[in-house]
């Protein structure tokens, strides 16, 4: 509300107040005062504007939305009155009203710069490319300035960008925008680097990768200066384009003669030579090379260009640059897969690496240096390898424990790096369990002891020893995994709970904790763990999932909702942020970042996490408020689900899950792999489709009833009677189809890496028998529908088709819960023992009620009517039979069915409730623990009791309300 124009008239002052209270957030406050002045001042529009804003905040979206209606229809042209509407659309989301009020205004005062430029951003905020353009224009022949002309050339690359017919983006806007440009340099107009920038921009599209070079290397090309070497990266990748390795191989090799260290120009240079290679190069007798300069075209001549690098680096008194001894190995690498024998005459690998380590083990970039280059050694070199650093490190005196420790943080690091790549050889996993557990002691003493070089850290800091700590816990995880010994996974947390009250800003700490407990089936602790990661912007894109996946499934609905919400309202806001970032561009001449902000947008809005929460969300909202709140009509209707509409964009769909995101040293053979990367995705796309093909037959489910067949037609779909049933037949044909894929994908039981990414619910669903429930129980609403049509007098085998679901759902209700039944934890030779597999079932028996009783009530409002209609016609006919339907007797049964199950399914949780609770904690004895890290390991055992009294809890308190429900279910 700051910006409120300059306008130095009395109403400015009259308005103070109003705009003062809604900076405050007093919107009572303001709304009264606009309304005092409105009683003294009728025609005082940005008033009524103020108050509909006040009215907005306060939840009358309606009454302020006739309020600022009444106002634009008088086209106003004051900057008071235009701004607070602006401010008022935008909260309201209705950013296509500002662009209809700053047209008005323009055509009433065609001169105003300032109302020219609005017009232009509102377009941008909608996105209307074409608009934009001829606003541009009009603005540039009103005021001409540079920075107008080019929003509209920009414009033009935006029609261009969003066209869907690619020819004509090629024939038709990006060649006028090209004319549009040189007309500009022809007239010598160019002015600024974002001028250049753009014009680039539109050479490249087009493909006119010569003339972009020409542009580059012209006295325009003088103009890039805001980027370190921008000319000269973007001369790389045009050569690069173009093929022209000599350039690309001569421009790379002066670009490293300036900075040996910087690594973007290294593989462009060894691409070049091995493409030189290929293609037999050889320079011209007399003349330079090419039009850089001199080309180094074999292999030696590159050979001596990194050595002489080396050696330049070895000579010289400050610290040496990591560049050239990386591009040694890189090289090397490269001939190897190459098969060049050349590759023995850069050296021993084992040889070099360890003089690598000589000089930046100290370094914590030394790891992840060294670990792409592990597989130049040989395999009976590795353990040799290890012992060769660790004599490189200078360790202290032997202590009480027989182990040495490093006496500052420098040797600490290069210890901590000789442990990381012995990680990182498969030498920890080689281990038999005794000598991992002797593994993970040396560890925690290194960690601890790396504890006094932190004493003084900030809490923001981390401890110099936390990888350590990090290293132990996934030793502890691949004891567990390889023993199945529950112990293992205990002491993981405790060390982990240990490291993490030391280091409380250590993300990889958090993010390990958060797998380790729900992969115990414990969701309570993790919302704290997740929430104090503080996952920013794009983040919720991409590690949400950790979240989201475990919430529903482990049986916390509050905690799952609240999740859903967390991402969602990121996805919501990025719409409008975008353009606002878009709206900056043009204002900053950024125009290069335009295309990077919608490819952002596109790329958040086709997200399969996005896909998935919102579909989430909405089934979770009517698991637990459909037919409690609201009813299932009234719960689809607020959410404005349509059955027959899909928005899931299925062919773009993007996996922009960070599955990487982990701190690992595992070996090549144990690392996440692009087909466990594909299956993933194939997985998760495959539950997605069956959760959204549920939602949408609920959907159908509840929506309004038809209306009955008229006298004597046979046009029943014309009157809308054949079009519930038709929308619910193709929904659940597309159901059985999604169901046999699905059973296709779990039968391949894919085991990913611990630390990828995690299976989904699907192998699980189709196991408990869930899925197959849900889709018999949503398959009766059609034969339910056959019967509306046919009534009850003439459908004696429908009726008894339908008897038999009733059954049937009952029975299978019966196996799934016979599969939940089991100790949730339990307590076994002193060890603390966990079953998630139970919860999970269960909570798959929760949905799959709720699913069943919705299908029962709408079988009820069916048969309602129908058993109504025919004690009429006997009471006509004067028919003394009383015996109810076959089908109605059956829908009683299923309804008692319905009502023992609920019953015995809360028996079975009090049970359980009352079994955890039990359990004494306290009096279990760790061996082999410390008394803290027995504390840490007691502390972390009480959080996972605890989430599963909550999980219960939560459970029994969905099916108590369910079974109310099922009171109103008589006919």
């Amino acid at each position: 509300m700051a910006a409120r124009g300059h306008v130095q008239d009395p109403n400015d002052r009259r308005l103070r107040p109003i705009y003062d209270y809604l900076d405050n957030g007093n919107n009572k406050m303001a709304i009264q005062q606009a309304d005092k002045l409105l009683k003294k001042h009728k025609d005082l529009h940005c008033a009524k504007v103020l108050k509909a804003i006040g009215l907005q905040r306060t939840g009358k979206q309606d009454e302020a939305f006739t309020l600022a209606q009444e106002v634009a229809t008088l086209e106003p042209t004051d900057d008071n009155s235009l701004q607070a509407l602006t401010i008022l659309y935008r909260e309201m989301h209705r950013p296509e009203l500002v662009t209809k009020l700053y047209e008005a205004a323009v055509k009433k005062v065609p001169l105003s710069e300032e109302y020219h430029s609005h017009l232009f951003m509102a377009y941008a905020r909608v996105g209307e490319y074409k608009k934009m353009q001829q606003a541009g224009m009009a603005l540039y022949k009103i005021v001409p300035k540079n920075p107008y002309y080019f929003w509209s050339v920009m414009s033009l690359v935006m029609q261009a960008i969003s066209a869907q017919d690619e020819k004509l983006s090629q024939t038709m806007f990006l060649p006028l925008a090209e004319r549009m440009v040189e007309k500009m340099v022809k007239e010598e107009k160019i002015e600024a680097e974002a001028e250049v920038q753009l014009y680039f921009m539109i050479l490249e599209r087009l493909g006119k990768c010569v003339e972009a070079l020409d542009v580059i290397r012209g006295p325009l090309g003088e103009k890039l200066t805001s980027e370190l070497q921008s000319r000269e990266s973007k001369c790389m990748m045009l050569y690069r384009r173009l093929q022209r390795w000599p350039e690309c191989n001569s421009l790379a090799h002066k670009l490293l003669l300036k900075n040996p260290d910087d690594w973007q120009f290294y593989p462009s240079y060894f691409d070049s030579l091995f493409h030189l290679m290929d293609q037999s190069w050889s320079p011209p007798e007399d003349g330079d090379h090419c039009s850089e300069g001199s080309v180094h075209h074999t292999v030696a001549e590159v050979m001596r260009f990194v050595e002489e690098r080396i050696t330049g680096e070895d000579g010289k008194d400050s610290r040496s640059l990591r560049g050239p001894y990386l591009a040694r190995l890189e090289l090397m690498h490269r001939l190897r897969e190459r098969g060049c024998p050349e590759e023995r005459l850069l050296g021993d690998p084992l040889e070099l690496m360890v003089q690598f380590f000589g000089k930046f083990g100290d370094k914590p970039c030394c790891i992840t240096d060294l670990k792409i280059y592990l597989h130049l050694l040989c395999p009976d070199q590795h353990v040799q390898f290890i012992n060769r650093l660790g004599e490189a490190v200078p360790l202290g005196e032997q202590g009480d424990e027989g182990l040495c420790f490093p006496e500052d943080t420098k040797a600490l690091q290069r210890h901590l790096c000789v442990s990381q790549l012995g990680r990182a050889l498969g030498l920890h996993h080689a281990l038999d369990p005794d000598g991992k557990l002797r593994l993970i002691a040396q560890l925690k003493a290194h960690y601890r002891h790396g504890l006094k070089f932190g004493t003084n850290a900030l809490k923001t800091e981390l401890q110099f020893s936390d990888m350590y700590c990090l290293m132990a816990a996934h030793v502890y995880v691949d004891l567990w995994k390889e023993t199945g010994d529950d112990n293992m996974v205990w002491r993981c947390l405790g060390v982990l709970q240990e490291g993490l009250t030391l280091s409380p800003s250590n993300a990889q700490f958090k993010l390990l904790l958060l797998l380790v407990y729900c992969h115990l089936g414990a969701f309570e602790p993790v919302v704290d763990l997740y929430s104090s990661l503080d996952a920013k912007h794009v983040q919720h894109d991409t590690i949400g999932f950790l979240l989201t996946r475990y919430a529903e499934s482990l049986g916390q609905f509050a905690a799952a909702s609240q999740s859903c919400n967390f991402s969602l309202r990121f996805f919501h806001s990025n719409q409008k942020d975008t353009s606002e970032y878009i709206i900056q561009a043009y204002k900053y001449g950024a125009f290069e970042k335009i295309p990077e902000f919608i490819a952002l947008r596109n790329r958040l809005n086709q997200s399969l996490h996005f896909a998935q929460v919102r579909t989430e969300r909405m089934l979770l909202d009517l698991f637990l408020e459909a037919d409690i709140v609201l009813s299932l009509e009234e719960s689809v209707k607020a959410m404005s689900l349509s059955p027959e509409e899909d928005d899931i964009p299925w062919d773009t769909m993007r996996d922009n899950r960070d599955l990487t995101v982990f701190t690992s040293w595992d070996p090549k053979d144990r690392e996440l792999t692009e087909e466990h990367r594909r299956r993933s995705l194939e997985e998760e796309t495959v539950w997605l489709r069956l959760r959204s093909l549920t939602l949408r037959l609920l959907a159908a489910l509840a929506s309004p009833g038809r209306a009955p067949p008229p006298q004597n037609s046979d046009t029943t779909n014309e009157n809308g009677v054949g079009g519930g049933s038709s929308v619910l037949g193709g929904l659940l044909g597309q159901l059985q189809l999604a169901l046999q894929a699905a059973a296709q994908v779990a039968e391949r039981r894919t085991q990913y890496p611990f630390l990828g990414p995690p299976s989904t619910r699907l192998a699980s669903a189709l196991s408990s028998g869930s899925c197959q429930c849900q889709a018999a129980a949503l398959q009766l609403s059609v034969h339910l529908q056959e019967l509306e049509d046919v009534g009850l007098d003439e459908s004696s085998a429908l009726q008894t088709q339908i008897c038999n679901g009733f059954k049937s759902l009952v029975v299978q209700l019966q196996e799934i819960l016979n599969r939940c039944k089991g100790d949730f934890l339990e307590m076994k030779e002193g060890k603390l023992k966990t079953r998630p597999s139970l919860l999970e079932n269960l909570v798959f028996f929760v949905e799959t009620v709720c699913v069943v009783l919705w299908t029962a009530s709408h079988c009820a409002k069916v048969l309602r009517p129908l058993k109504t209609s025919l004690q009429k016609k006997k009471k006509k006919k004067k028919d003394a039979n009383t015996a109810l339907p076959a089908v109605v007797c059956g829908f009683q049964e299923l309804t008692g069915g319905l009502q023992d199950l609920l019953t015995q399914t809360l028996e079975f949780i009090k049970g359980q409730e009352t079994d955890i609770t039990a359990l004494k904690l306290a009096g279990l004895s760790l061996e082999g623990h410390t008394q803290d890290e027995e504390a840490f390991t007691k502390a972390a055992m009480d959080k996972v009791q605890s989430s599963y009294l909550r999980s219960l809890q939560e459970a029994g308190d969905l099916l108590r309300k369910r079974a109310e429900t099922i009171k109103s279910l008589k006919i």
